[in-house]
């Protein structure tokens, strides 16, 4: 699963990534700093089970600082979208192009009303994030519609002829989207057209199609930047009365704190709502008065700034996602090597043991044979559907114990 980081050009989108992954991407006050996409890795912040189960955890593919799990999770910062863009204008079809394996969105925008829909800076309070949020939806579902219309007849004409399936022929030809077939039946379903007579759907069916596509397939949320300049505040609300998932973000503060814990100068664990300065004395002035300016204009007012929890947010209840902890030793809740929860996975609800026995391994998803609540010793088939923090040993051919 992929998390794209989207917006239009100067919003923070870089800062966001960076301030999420620690990556030195390039930073600047102007549009397409970011020309080629960057990929990294942030974490999404859950409570660890090894507290409730009364161990010492020993991790292996994730982290455990005073009992919160980080798990690895991947990010895609890409280059900013202008008005057109569907059309090629900016970076258009090269930023569309590059957000194709992206599960989910954030979309990052400028909460001050300081960027225009170029980028451009411009007088804090004067432009309406709420108008970036509706164009770089419009834009990827031109995109998307663009897509299906460049063979649309051709598929439409096969179906009705009984030649071939509707959602199986469009599920092939956006397989590069990461959009499966069960998506397009959905939405053809919740918007009643006729499945058998495609060739009777109008350019109004076809773009309502398109936009409930993108709202399942590549659903967003709004990562409300630059919470912390004075123009934000009324903005946000705003924004969070529309439909959307806003949160209040300051990637900019993230990036200090973020970079300060590194040096050890404070102690800080993404998502925290403060942060304590390891030595007050090691600080040099100008030091302590950015770490202030954090801790009154962000901190105190949002509660965090907003970096981990859009993360989390977009990972746990946008995509759907819950934590499982594979183990081996069901009864030492440990690998072969005696790690205890060595490994924590991000899956979608509704998977099953036996998705996460492929996740863990495509050959354990092969041979499965059962799986064992470590929890209670009880037996799990196949299709058991995994639960929040679940602690699983998957039993394979040749792999009992």
């Amino acid at each position: 699963m992929i998390a794209g980081i989207v917006g239009k050009p100067n919003t923070g989108k870089s800062t966001f990534f960076n301030a999420a992954t620690l990556l030195n991407v390039p930073m600047a006050n102007y549009p397409f700093t970011t020309i080629e996409p960057n990929f990294g890795i942030g974490y999404v912040r859950v409570k660890c089970v090894c507290r409730s189960l009364g161990v010492q955890d020993r991790p292996v593919n994730s982290l455990c600082v005073d009992g919160n799990r980080l798990i690895p999770v991947k990010l895609v910062d890409v280059a900013g979208l202008v008005p057109g863009a569907s059309s090629g204008k900016g970076l258009g079809n090269k930023f569309l192009d590059d957000l194709r394996q992206a599960d989910v969105l954030i979309h990052v925008v400028d909460a001050s009303g300081s960027t225009d829909q170029e980028g451009r800076v411009r007088p804090a309070g004067s432009c309406d994030p709420r108008e970036d949020v509706v164009f770089v939806d419009q834009e990827f579902e031109l995109w998307l519609h663009g897509i299906i219309m460049k063979d649309w007849p051709r598929i439409a004409r096969t179906a009705e002829a009984g030649l071939g399936k509707l959602s199986a022929m469009l599920a092939e030809r956006l397989s590069g989207l990461s959009v499966g077939e069960a998506v397009i039946l959905a939405v053809i379903h919740k918007l009643g057209l006729k499945g058998d007579r495609p060739t009777l759907w109008d350019e109004g069916d076809l773009l309502n199609f398109t936009r409930m596509l993108r709202t399942l397939s590549k659903p967003a949320i709004v990562a409300a930047n630059k919470a912390d300049l004075p123009t934000a505040a009324g903005n946000i609300e705003v924004l969070q009365k529309t439909e959307r998932l806003v949160i209040p973000c300051a990637a900019e503060a993230e990036l200090l704190l973020r970079r300060a814990s590194e040096k050890g100068l404070i102690r800080y664990l993404p998502g925290d709502s403060s942060f304590t300065i390891a030595d007050q004395g090691s600080l040099k002035p100008e030091q302590l008065k950015a770490l202030n300016l954090v801790s009154d204009r962000v901190l105190r007012v949002w509660g965090s700034t907003g970096v981990q929890r859009t993360i989390n947010s977009a990972y746990l209840d946008l995509w759907g996602g819950i934590v499982v902890y594979p183990v081996e030793d069901e009864n030492r809740f440990s690998d072969r090597k005696g790690n205890i929860l060595p490994d924590a996975y991000v899956v979608k609800k509704g998977s099953t043991a036996k998705d996460l026995a492929s996740k863990v391994h495509s050959e354990l998803g092969r041979t499965f044979l059962y799986a064992v609540d470590a929890k209670t010793g009880v037996r799990l088939g196949a299709d058991y559907e995994l639960k929040d923090s679940d602690v699983v040993k998957i039993v394979a051919t040749g792999k009992r114990g």
